[in-house]
């Protein structure tokens, strides 16, 4: 604690550092107003001062009956202790590094690609139809745009409130900050809220650009199992270290690359470690409505019952990325911190783009769109794997994706993926080699059956055999 601080905020500073020690835990009773003066050498009138400021900032809460308790240790107490880095210089969201260089041997790009790489819907699935009359709509009523209050425009978290209620997750408006989709969103929670060389706990393989984002702002990743169930809690339990100098990020529906749906008996194994270790998480939930059999468990955040988890949703991957929406669910106290950087960042998304998306959800036209991808993915998926049972059988294992578009092709043992992308890029076919989602050399291989028509999907495999057989 400097010297300039006020008493009232070594007072502040002093139980900060007891409830992110664990000293007090969440749920606890913190001493009397009495006790903590004569504790710290300070007037009642001091204790007051820090307790009320406290409140304030969601740490403490009074409860009738009981005296003054811990409620928060995780993403409440990050915001009310920010980065000291970002303080004394201007604001500048982290830059994603470069991806990984992937050969082409310098060959001239073919005339066209069957796109087996790309993570997003096919451009047939997209509702022009209806997009056009959202449009048109709003055109008849469009005013002149300002810049949007800072957690965005209100008629939109609304919206996104009630859709998140419908499925399980009880948030305020208030508690709803819009980004410019989920990796803006990324971009400030590593910005405002992690410590430089933090540790985020993550999958292992895991989302390409979410790596980027955390490297570039100076965390460290560390990479834990999967099984069929998802991240496994027991290697999140020996490798994390209790307090908030890490964090957990995952991707528990339909995870990028591997597809795997995270049950709901992991959800809750993983959300007492993170209780136990006082680590906050990140819901990276973007995939969540692409279900196609029946809809996923709940989500973290609704499972949580400590305020550890920070939930970021998109438009992005069901309806189109061009939109630039997604939105961060949490605390009031954490979304009002990230809504400030993000002011210093781009003064509020599109506002445009948010008069659509609102327009979306409250008209129903969203849901009824869902029902439209999950039947066209369905289809997708069937014609998927019958070509690569056909195809690759022998080659290759996978699991049957619950949802999204993708599937983790893992090669059988003596497989050998050598200049794999080169071969395949000189062939027309684009492909996503699954190193760059591990940072090291792994036989397998992210396909994406939600982007390329059926008929080129079954191309593309039969052209992935032939590759694979010539060095093999």
């Amino acid at each position: 604690m400097g010297t300039n601080l006020a008493k009232y905020e070594k007072v502040m500073n002093y139980i900060k550092k007891a409830i992110s020690s664990g000293e007090w835990p969440i749920g606890s009773k913190i001493p009397s107003q009495r006790k903590l003066a004569e504790l710290l050498s300070v007037n009642r009138s001091t204790i007051v001062t820090a307790l009320e400021e406290l409140k304030t900032e969601g740490l403490i809460e009074g409860v009738m009956g009981k005296g003054t308790m811990v409620v928060n240790n995780t993403w409440t107490l990050l915001a009310a202790s920010p980065p000291s880095w970002d303080e004394s210089a201007p604001f500048s969201a982290p830059k994603p590094l470069p991806a990984p260089v992937l050969e082409t041997d310098g060959v001239k790009a073919p005339e066209h690609f069957i796109e087996l790489s790309k993570g997003e819907l096919a451009q047939d699935i997209f509702p022009t139809d209806n997009m056009q009359q959202v449009m048109m709509r709003l055109a008849q009523s469009l005013e002149p745009f300002g810049y949007e209050e800072p957690k965005g425009y209100l008629p939109l978290r609304k919206a996104i409130s009630d859709y998140m209620r419908k499925q399980g997750t009880d948030i305020s408006p208030a508690s709803i900050l819009i980004v410019s989709g989920a990796i803006q969103g990324l971009q400030l929670i590593s910005a405002g809220l992690l410590h430089k060389g933090s540790t985020v706990f993550l999958e292992k393989p895991s989302y390409l650009y979410s790596l980027h984002t955390f490297q570039s702002a100076g965390m460290n990743l560390s990479g834990l199992p999967m099984d069929e169930e998802g991240l496994r809690a027991d290697a999140l339990l020996k490798k994390a270290m209790a307090g908030p100098a890490s964090v957990l990020y995952t991707i528990p529906c339909f995870h990028n690359p591997t597809g795997i749906l995270m049950s709901e008996a992991r959800r809750k194994e993983l959300l007492d470690v993170c209780a136990e270790k006082r680590l906050p998480v990140i819901e990276d939930d973007i995939y969540r409505e692409l279900w196609m059999d029946s809809p996923p468990p709940p989500t973290l955040q609704s499972l949580d019952a400590n305020g550890h988890v920070l939930y970021i949703g998109s438009f992005s991957k069901t309806l189109t990325p061009g939109l630039r929406i997604g939105w961060i669910a949490g605390s009031e106290q954490v979304i009002e911190r990230l809504a400030e950087i993000k002011k210093q960042t781009d003064y509020g998304s599109s506002s445009l783009s948010q008069l659509v998306a609102a327009e979306w959800i409250s008209s129903g036209l969203y849901e009824q769109h869902l029902s439209f991808v999950r039947k066209e993915l369905k289809k997708r998926r069937t014609a998927a794997l019958h070509a690569l049972n056909e195809h690759m059988s022998d080659l290759a294992e996978w699991d049957i994706p619950a949802g999204g578009f993708l599937i983790w092709l893992r090669m059988k043992e003596g497989i050998q993926l050598k200049d794999i992308y080169s071969k395949a890029y000189r062939a027309g076919l684009s492909l996503n080699v699954g190193s760059i989602y591990t940072g090291e050399s792994v036989q397998a291989i992210r396909l994406s059956y939600g982007y390329a028509s059926i008929e080129e999907f079954e191309q593309g495999i039969r052209k992935l055999r032939q590759i694979i057989l010539e060095d093999n």
